[in-house]
């Protein structure tokens, strides 16, 4: 049997009932996290949690529960699924109320809904590299909040997937961003560059981790935008997010990137990432 949560409780997951005028589901207003789970364990879930109660308070969203206990909450929810390698996604929307574009009066409360999803990491593609697309960032200017707004990127990543790639590299006219669930990097002579952390992007905790990463290995950081020119130019390209931790990018649009393989780079980062997660050699 599965568990989900529901505000402060744990219950069976079938029994959420979810109300046609849950702010959430009429007007995308709410908020969202996942996170990874490693052998039951949480990986930066405090970084998880501290940009959920970012996110709500620059849509002045506000939310009912400490941090402490939502992170109580959220472990109790993986040790009631069993949970070993896998997320846990939670979410809140601004509660129930009569449809309005205003907020509802203060004493309307926030809904909190969690789940959590079962899954193995992603070897192949960590060894192998994949394949993604350029497609025009359509999304709203306000990527910095982890919102419920995903519209713009969910037909980014169906475009993709329609063309067999595993990723959207998005970019707004010449300006590479982000991807449609991802952060992207290119590498070049020695040096990383990724677009700096503003509202165009969201600052990723795998991205946070991955420049820590490079730090340790003495991969020199340049955050600024790329074009699509200078993407297509790079040695190495790779995208991160919690579920494709450190991936390398070996094709775009058929354009092949360096050698058409994992890079030098590429391998160390992986290395110093894996060094953090709380797995064991044999899980590697």
């Amino acid at each position: 049997m599965a568990y989900s949560l529901l505000n402060d409780q744990i219950v069976e997951e079938g029994t959420i009932v979810v109300s046609p005028e849950d702010r959430g589901y009429q007007f995308g207003d709410g908020i969202y996290e996942v996170i990874k789970v490693y052998n039951g364990n949480m990986f930066t879930a405090q970084e998880h949690i501290d940009r959920f109660y970012a996110s709500a308070e620059k849509i002045r969203l506000v939310i009912p529960y400490t941090k402490d206990v939502l992170h109580k909450l959220l472990h109790d929810l993986i040790e009631k699924n069993n949970l070993d390698t896998g997320h846990v996604y939670f979410q809140i929307t601004r509660g129930t109320n009569s449809r309005n574009h205003i907020f509802p009066d203060a004493s309307v409360p926030a809904v909190l809904t969690g789940n959590v999803k079962a899954g193995e990491r992603s070897i192949e593609n960590f060894e192998k590299g994949v394949k993604a697309t350029l497609v025009e960032d359509i999304r709203w200017l306000r990527c910095d909040i982890k919102s419920l707004n995903l519209l713009g990127a969910v037909l980014a990543k169906q475009e993709a997937s329609e063309k067999g790639c595993y990723e959207a590299i998005l970019h707004r006219g010449d300006t590479v961003t982000e991807c449609s669930s991802a952060n992207v990097y290119g590498i070049k002579d020695g040096k990383l560059y990724t677009h700096p952390a503003n509202n165009y992007i969201l600052n990723g905790i795998t991205r946070q981790v991955i420049l820590k990463c490079a730090a340790e290995i003495g991969l020199p950081v340049i955050e600024e935008p790329m074009t699509k020119g200078d993407l297509l130019t790079m040695d190495e390209i790779i995208v991160s997010s919690v579920s494709s931790e450190v991936t390398p990018v070996i094709d775009v649009d058929g354009h092949k990137i360096g050698a058409g393989v994992p890079g030098e780079w590429t391998r160390k980062l992986q290395k110093a990432f894996e060094a953090k997660l709380p797995i064991s050699i044999e899980a590697k």
